[in-house]
């Protein structure tokens, strides 16, 4: 059996490595994560270099199931591998993130395989479109010397995420490449979280902080579900404008708070072997299914799935809510009663 072949790094490619370590901290891109030991979902921003498909993305950055990578970026469920990306294209990439050391890293993906002419920038800068940096693929892999590494050998690609939550509630953590010309404000706008909030967690003293190309840590509120803590997907964690497959792909869950804060699912339709899904023994009554009666929306809404999928009828108001306390409705009602009640006085007197 052969050896694997040892890449040896040009003079020119050893001082450009050296410089781009001796500039990028081994912090550059980390986030913040104190749940120690935590695991949890996250994503991240690739810009592609070339033009390429869904299917080499899914396979540089070994995604189990395409599906996953269709979701978090609502693209439509029939694509398919063969589905091209266009160069400099932004894809939202998922990956199971553990918290370790004060940090997030990626946990146990995407792994990279050595190929030959590969180089450490090249890998960090041009492969994976920066969203590591050279420093953090040595530490993540002990690296002794930057400049040799192997051909065929598997390095470990330390992406950054939390598991943390924000303000008390459970977020997914998106790691958001910065494009030229963003600002603070805007990409606080664009994601509904608030400037204070992003510059505390990516540690942002201002506007001169902001770097086009940089990645940082933007966190997305999820849409509320009926999931139990039973379920073996606890907790659903969506946020907006994406979608998960889940229950064996029995089940598409979809968020859009732009219409509607609850999870939305339904039989997602890909797998024939998955049963009839109704709820709470109604034959007729299934997994997704509003009827309205009044002022009450009822939804069979998804609960979780163990052994079986369970379904939980889940009944809201649409109705206007009345005015409250003290509110500028509740005046103008209280006004109009005043004065009512005065006219009548008025005519009473009168007669």
């Amino acid at each position: 059996m052969a050896s694997p072949t040892k890449l040896t790094v040009t003079p020119l490619l050893f001082i450009i490595t050296l410089i781009s370590i001796s500039i990028s901290p081994a912090s550059a891109k980390t986030f913040r994560c104190t749940s120690g030991g935590a695991t949890c979902d996250a994503v991240v921003d690739y810009v592609s270099p070339n033009r390429t498909t869904l299917g080499a993305i899914q396979s540089l950055f070994t995604v189990p199931h395409l599906r996953s990578i269709l979701g978090a970026n609502n693209f439509t469920l029939n694509s398919t591998g063969r589905t091209p990306v266009e160069a400099k294209q932004t894809v939202r990439i998922p990956f199971p993130c553990i918290c370790r050391n004060g940090t997030g890293v990626s946990n146990g993906r995407p792994v990279y395989t050595v190929v030959s002419g590969d180089g450490l920038y090249h890998i960090a800068a041009d492969v994976f479109s920066n969203i590591v940096t050279v420093a953090e693929i040595v530490a993540a892999n002990n690296i002794e010397n930057p400049d040799v590494i192997l051909v065929g050998q598997n390095l470990t690609i330390p992406m950054p995420c939390s598991c943390d939550a924000v303000d008390g509630a459970a977020v997914v953590h998106y790691g958001h490449e910065v494009a030229a010309g963003s600002s603070i404000e805007g990409i606080a706008q664009q994601y509904n979280v608030s400037q204070e909030t992003l510059m505390q967690l990516n540690n942002l003293t201002g506007p001169q902080d902001l770097k086009a190309e940089d990645i940082i840590d933007v966190p997305l509120r999820a849409c509320s579900s009926m999931v139990t803590n039973s379920s073996l997907d606890y907790p659903l964690l969506v946020p907006s404008n994406a979608y998960v497959v889940t229950a064996n792909t029995c089940v598409k869950c979809k968020c859009n708070t732009a219409m509607n804060t609850m999870l939305q699912c339904e039989p997602a339709g890909i797998n024939s072997s998955c049963p009839l899904i109704p709820c709470e023994g109604s034959a007729n009554f299934l997994l997704g299914n509003t009827t309205t009666s009044g002022c009450n929306a009822t939804t069979c809404s998804y609960a979780g799935y163990n052994r079986t999928i369970q379904t939980m009828v889940d009944t809201v108001s649409t109705c206007p809510a009345p005015p409250s306390p003290g509110s500028s409705a509740t005046s103008l009602w209280q006004g109009w009663r005043w004065n009512g009640l005065m006219i009548f006085m008025l005519c009473v007197l009168l007669v």
